[in-house]
């Protein structure tokens, strides 16, 4: 027989752990010297305790825990419990990887500080042109917001023009517009270059616009558009130190993408006007 400090030491947990298990029924010790008090534990403990620190760890409770353990959950309700945690867990995974991406993006625009290439910022008409697109809502211009909204269109829009008939005759091109609404919701529009009457594509979501010419600042951006905040900077210094002022968001206008999102090439194009 154990103490319960020589048992906790076993089991890597603490002894106000174990009270605690004792307290709430989940682990009892095997007897409690009737003179002293002390709780003892028996060896074979370890393996209930092994069980209790696992589901712990997956995120359940411990009154789940103690259902499983007492056999008070059915084979399938507890596989369902594990895919439900599964599930959780790895959009923890994906957010946490999400948030990761932004951070380094901060820190890469951080360290581009000073440092502003005069030959990045060109100055240009951009002609009209023709675009079908898909249009969603965004709940802020964060790129935890755009993501989530401007992929899926994407995913939907070349197979809904696939099924018109309609073929893309240039690059993709997303912008966007504040909405309506406000309260810093985005209106994202996710299309591509076609040449095609202006109007609705046949009974699809798909519209075609024309997209009218303007005054750009463009500036390329290479590599996954999670990363595009220090190119952003660098356009942002650049208009400030030659005397321009955006006067909407930028385009994408999306000139190369393979299947490596680190291997894209965008040209951003800001609308502006001289000061």
């Amino acid at each position: 027989m154990f103490t319960i400090g020589d048992f906790a030491r076993y089991g890597r947990v603490s002894p106000r752990m174990l009270r605690h298990y004792d307290a709430i029924g989940l682990l009892t010790p095997d007897r409690t010297d009737p003179a002293t008090g002390y709780r003892l534990y028996g060896a074979a403990q370890l393996a209930r305790l092994n069980r209790i620190i696992a589901l712990k760890d997956l995120g359940f409770t411990l009154q789940q825990v103690g259902a499983v353990l007492d056999e008070r959950v059915g084979p399938e309700e507890l596989r369902g419990m594990l895919r439900l945690r599964r599930a959780e867990l790895a959009e923890a995974v994906a957010a946490a990887s999400a948030r990761l991406t932004r951070v380094e993006a901060r820190l890469r625009s951080i360290e581009s500080e000073g440092h502003m290439p005069a030959d990045d910022v060109v100055i240009k008409t951009v002609p009209a042109v023709r675009v079908a697109e898909l249009t969603g809502t965004a709940a802020s211009f964060q790129p935890q917001d755009i993501g989530p909204v401007i992929g899926p269109l994407y995913d939907r829009l070349l197979p809904l023009l696939e099924g018109a008939g309609l073929r893309p005759t240039g690059p993709g091109i997303a912008r966007y517009e504040d909405a309506p609404e406000g309260g810093g919701a985005i209106v994202v529009h996710a299309g591509v270059t076609v040449s095609a009457p202006v109007g609705p594509v046949g009974d699809t979501e798909v519209r075609v616009v024309e997209l009218p010419p303007f005054e750009a600042a463009t500036i390329v951006h290479r590599g996954a558009m999670d990363d595009v905040l220090s190119t952003t900077h660098t356009l942002a210094r650049w208009l400030d130190a030659n005397g321009y002022r955006s006067t909407g968001y930028s385009r994408e206008v999306n000139l190369e993408c393979p299947p490596d999102r680190g291997s894209w090439v965008t040209e951003l194009q800001e609308p502006v006007a001289k000061d």
